[in-house]
């Protein structure tokens, strides 16, 4: 049989297994931290925010942290933002900054810029702090054919307003780099570039660059600019190149057609010349068939035979001559 210490013990550690369970069914430490902070919320809702599977510590914390800082907030509405996926804690930090420093931001607004992917408490202290960005080398040509290399920092304060489906920085950065390069591209000479660089920073913040965006450009300075090739003359040399180029193969084609002629011409000179050693051998034939038709004699035999020798004397006299 039990003893009755170990009755005691064992009703004690009931007491102590119960008390806990109920505790963490009723937070009442965490309802009586929020009621002695200011913060009116019932110990049913924390119950019921635990069945919901949202931490009551967060909501209460958050709650308490407002409070104290003299903003008004809904629990309900601090539930749901947590139910959304949403950082309560980062969002009420970001109401607290913004109302600290005059920032018109709601807490609507304020979660919907942290549902869209968006640090809303970062986003709040560029507001005030405004940022510093440094794009990439750009490269650009003036009209003289020198590249240039310039790097500038842009100087950027965040758009509360436009956080919620404006661009971000890449979008700001590119059309920074766009308008570095029209604005060199435009000038005459590489060496007005060098005297003004303050000129392209001028012409490049007059375009707006930051409609759209989630942030409002302050300055644009130019922090370095470094000259590169001299793609004029880069280009002028591959032009001559490829004329050269040009120029040969159109010569090399005039002498594929000339030789082609030639083969041509010695082909039909050997084939006239082969007509003609036919015609040769067929001369004794004609000559023999016209002995016995009588139509030539032996005197003309001799006065042809005498022609041609004739005919390769003067020959020889003028190969001799020459």
């Amino acid at each position: 049989m039990i003893s009755s210490v170990g009755l005691v013990i064992i009703w004690i550690a009931v007491a102590i297994v119960a008390l806990i369970i109920l505790l963490w069914f009723f937070p009442v430490t965490l309802w009586f931290q929020a009621l002695i902070s200011g913060v009116r919320i019932s110990l049913i809702q924390l119950v019921l925010m635990r069945w919901r599977k949202v931490p009551p510590s967060t909501i209460v914390m958050a709650m308490v942290t407002g409070t104290k800082a003299g903003l008004k907030l809904d629990a309900n509405a601090l539930e749901a933002h947590y139910l959304a996926k949403g950082n309560v804690p980062n969002v009420v930090n970001a109401l607290i900054s913004a109302d600290k420093a005059n920032i018109n931001l709601d807490f609507k607004m304020a979660a919907a810029i942290d549902l869209a992917g968006r640090d809303v408490f970062e986003a709040v202290q560029m507001s005030v702090n405004p940022k510093v960005i440094n794009t990439p080398p750009v490269t650009a040509v003036a009209k003289d054919g020198i590249q240039m290399i310039a790097k500038a920092r842009v100087t950027v304060r965040a758009n509360i307003k436009q956080l919620v489906g404006g661009a971000g920085e890449e979008t700001v950065l590119a059309r920074v780099g766009e308008g570095i390069v029209s604005s060199i591209g435009a000038s005459e000479s590489h060496k007005d570039v060098l005297e003004h660089p303050d000129s392209i920073s001028k012409v490049v913040l007059a375009k707006g660059l930051d409609a759209g965006t989630a942030f409002e450009i302050l300055s644009i300075d130019i922090a370095d600019i470094d000259i590169g090739k001299n793609i004029g003359a880069v280009l002028q040399i591959d032009q001559a190149n490829a004329d050269k180029n040009i120029a040969q193969a159109r010569a090399e084609e005039r002498r594929a057609m000339a030789v082609a002629l030639e083969q041509e011409m010695k082909a039909k000179a050997q084939e006239a010349r082969a007509q003609v050693i036919e015609a040769e051998r067929e001369i004794p034939l004609a000559m023999a068939d016209a002995f016995r038709s009588g139509n030539l004699g032996i005197m003309d035999y001799y006065r042809i035979k005498n022609i041609q020798a004739d005919t390769d004397m003067r020959e020889n006299i003028a190969k001799e001559s020459v």
